[in-house]
């Protein structure tokens, strides 16, 4: 496991008793950009399982491209993700990102390699249904943009073990992870992945502590955090 640069400790500790408890993720799973952008989209209030079935349905039409998807009817493009659910609203959550990419970087991706972290994000979230956690799921899976993304169980891990206060708002999350921990895209990557693993396992509203890697690590056991 490589080392990273921690500025606190805590961090450090969940960090490293994570890794060694679940291992490497390997996330974005995706072969290519446009198909990890697309699932980025497409993840919003869905499982996984149900956003593989949707993409291996746009692979199975020739449709993980955004220039076809630039020119593929909406109401068709809806069906062929109808397993990623609320299908016509993702839909067109994807066509105005495709759109967005056309109009300013004529649907070129490698021209986004140019524009600055900071001014890409607040480009994405322009994009009408781009919210924060999927403009950086965007930025640092498929754009390798060192931006930490920020969800329900970064929230409720941090929250539990005395590190952010549970009125904490997402910038103040984002800025509180990015401002402790080495600015690197392999180790946001991985931290993220790592904390969506023993939310989803461990940290869950009711909580496991007492089964949970984090055990050892001092912390309030709040059955009211979501």
């Amino acid at each position: 496991m490589k080392a990273y640069l921690m500025n606190s400790k805590r961090l450090g500790e969940i960090y490293n008793l994570l890794y060694q408890h679940f291992g490497p993720q390997g996330w974005w799973p995706g072969e290519s950009t446009e198909e990890i952008i697309l699932g980025a989209i497409l993840t919003q209030n869905t499982s996984w399982g149900n956003v593989e079935k949707a993409l291996a349905q746009l692979k199975g039409n020739n449709c993980l491209d955004f220039e076809k998807i630039y020119d593929l009817d909406t109401a068709l493009f809806a069906e062929m993700i109808r397993p990623a659910g609320y299908y016509n609203i993702k839909a067109k959550r994807v066509k105005n990102f495709v759109q967005w990419l056309y109009d300013q970087y004529a649907g070129q991706l490698g021209r986004l390699e140019s524009v600055s972290t900071d001014l890409l994000r607040n480009q994405l979230l322009s994009v009408n249904g781009i919210g924060k956690e999927t403009a950086d799921s965007i930025l640092l899976y498929g754009l390798g943009r060192a931006v930490f993304v920020v969800d329900t169980y970064t929230s409720r891990v941090l929250v539990r073990h005395n590190l952010i206060d549970d009125q904490c708002d997402y910038e103040q999350i984002r800025e509180f992870m990015e401002s402790n921990t080495e600015e690197n895209v392999q180790l946001y990557n991985e931290f993220h992945a790592l904390l969506v693993c023993v939310g989803k396992q461990f940290c869950k509203p009711r909580c496991l502590c007492s089964k949970c890697p984090l055990d050892s690590i001092p912390h309030a056991s709040l059955d009211n955090i979501a």
